[in-house]
């Protein structure tokens, strides 16, 4: 009976664990919950954050002092026994100076969380709107498939009634046979679609959903304001700062590192007769910057300082001109979707339908009809790219700028 029980709890907390974890079928996956569910459940993301607990451990280890050091000596001359007490001493601030630099360390790992998670939106916002445009193409091709396939059965009475030659069925039945083939390729790169979705929002990969059909979402800024707004909050100078700030806390651990340490002594000594029974002995060790005073270390990490910032100076240029180009071909793509939505494409889908008709009525041939399908097709598929790519350039754009877009 405990077994029972056991095993019917386990189902009911495996079925809210998956109800909570897994979209429901019906519900239609906007882009913004896709950015949610990525920053709390991405596997890169998962695993990146694991960072802080190491991080965290290391502050623990700066924080850590010397041990003290316990000798007992046995000798044959008086006095016999000794027993020593040493308590290594770091001078010049050497601790504080690691913790300062494990504080440091701390917050570039963060930094570097913050630019990771900007480019798993730029991944999440590209395999969204490619899933958008997969999932538009194969229901494209099932229109296709299906005025191919009442254009062939049109095409069979008209040959039945004698009103038609062979060519014509014969044609229409190609025409259907090649649909049927775009078909299944945009059913198979539909489903790769889902799947690279599925797997960047930590999904199963044969996870069901749906996505909003609108190719349309988001803005371009102007590319001036762009640049002003990474400027002030790009991720990718944050980091360049933090790492930057990082390297100066080495700089001053290096410094301290010049000074050197005291090591004070005490030692009680026994069996020392005639003289006494019970003695002490006090000493105090120091280093001696004989052969090294640790001037290359320090001559390192300042080097290492101005490689650092100008890396930063390098990304701050770089970022403004991919700013200014991104943005550039974003709001030229942008208006060449528009032109595909408002103008283009209601025209090509009146002239399928006009096709069709006349086909139908008898007024024109089979070439003349597929041969407008074909171009429909063409212009179709042609405004579904345009939007991915006016989609993707607004990807290129957010990660340039450092910052999600608004």
């Amino acid at each position: 009976m405990r077994t029972l029980l056991a095993i019917v709890a386990f189902s009911a907390v495996s079925g809210a664990v998956s109800a909570q974890t897994l979209p429901p079928a019906a519900t239609v996956l906007t882009l913004e919950a896709a950015f949610t569910r990525a920053t709390e459940a991405n596997p890169t993301l998962a695993a990146a954050r694991l960072r802080r607990s190491v991080d965290l451990a290391g502050r623990d280890v700066a924080r850590e002092r010397l041990n003290p050091e316990v000798r007992v000596e046995a000798e044959r001359e008086t006095p016999k026994w000794s027993y020593t007490f040493a308590l290594p001493l770091e001078l010049g601030g050497k601790r504080g100076r690691r913790i300062d630099a494990s504080e440091a360390a701390i917050h570039t790992g963060e930094a570097e969380l913050a630019v990771l998670v900007l480019e798993v939106r730029a991944e999440v916002r590209r395999a969204y709107f490619d899933r958008v445009a997969a999932d538009a193409r194969l229901v494209l091709e099932n229109e296709l498939r299906d005025i191919a396939s009442r254009v062939r059965d049109a095409a069979q009475q008209r040959f039945d009634a004698g009103s038609s030659p062979r060519l014509e069925l014969v044609q229409s039945q190609l025409a259907l046979a090649q649909v049927e083939n775009d078909t299944a390729s945009a059913r198979a790169t539909s489903l790769a679609a889902r799947t690279q979705l599925n797997a960047l929002l930590g999904w199963p990969l044969d996870t069901p959903s749906t996505v909003e059909p609108a190719l349309d979402g988001g803005s371009v800024p102007p590319a001036q304001a762009a640049i002003a707004r990474a400027e002030a909050a790009s991720a990718e100078l944050a980091l360049a700062e933090r790492k930057i700030e990082e390297q100066r806390a080495k700089i001053a651990l290096a410094r301290a590192m010049q000074v050197p340490d005291v090591t004070p002594e005490a030692a009680l000594t026994r069996n020392s007769e005639p003289e006494f029974d019970t003695g002490w002995r006090a000493a105090v060790a120091i280093g001696v910057p004989l052969f090294t005073r640790h001037r290359a270390g320090v001559r390192l990490e300042e080097a290492t300082l101005a490689q650092l910032e100008t890396e930063r100076d390098a990304t701050r240029a770089r970022i403004g001109g991919e700013i200014a180009s991104t943005a550039t071909l974003a709001q030229s793509q942008w208006e060449q979707y528009v032109r595909y939505r408002d103008q283009i494409l209601p025209q090509a889908l009146e002239v399928e339908r006009m096709a069709e008709d006349s086909y139908r009525l008898g007024q024109t041939g089979i070439a003349a009809f597929l041969q407008a399908l074909q171009s429909t097709r063409d212009v179709r598929l042609r405004a579904l790219q345009a939007g991915a790519d006016f989609q993707r350039a607004l990807a290129d754009l957010e990660r340039a700028i450092g910052t999600p877009l608004q």
